[in-house]
């Protein structure tokens, strides 16, 4: 039994706004880095938070989507450029205009990766910085 369903097909995804695969992209990466910390960590919730963060944080996606730029194929490298350039309506406070641009990125290839049901791809690229 699937826990989350993703019954949306390729062609319903590929139709959706990259502020949408971000939105589902952003708490898929949350969830996996949170996860990560309960597992290998024996911190207390206040503690993981603070932690998580330093993941999360735009400054932080920005900076794993650049390492991650070398290994993307041209169908995920579309799917970045979809991100970046989204016209978004709120940038993060602590955040630059750059960094927001290339974490909406980051975050709608995590999400486009995840309702696409490629989970072996998606797992590769959120392993490579946590």
């Amino acid at each position: 039994m699937e826990i989350f369903n993703r019954n949306k097909g390729i062609e319903e995804v590929n139709q959706m706004s990259p502020l949408t695969w971000a939105y589902v992209g952003d708490c898929v990466y949350e969830l996996y880095i949170r996860t990560k910390l309960v597992d290998t960590t024996k911190l207390k919730p206040h503690e993981l938070h603070i932690k998580s963060v330093k993941y999360v944080k735009a400054q932080a996606q920005a900076e794993t989507l650049k390492k991650l730029e070398t290994i993307l194929t041209e169908e995920e490298k579309e799917i970045v450029r979809r991100g970046r350039n989204t016209q978004t309506h709120h940038i993060a406070k602590n955040a630059s205009m750059q960094d927001y641009m290339y974490a909406t990125a980051f975050e709608a290839l995590i999400g486009y990766l995840y309702l696409t049901k490629q989970d072996d791809r998606l797992f590769e690229m959120m392993k490579m910085e946590s």
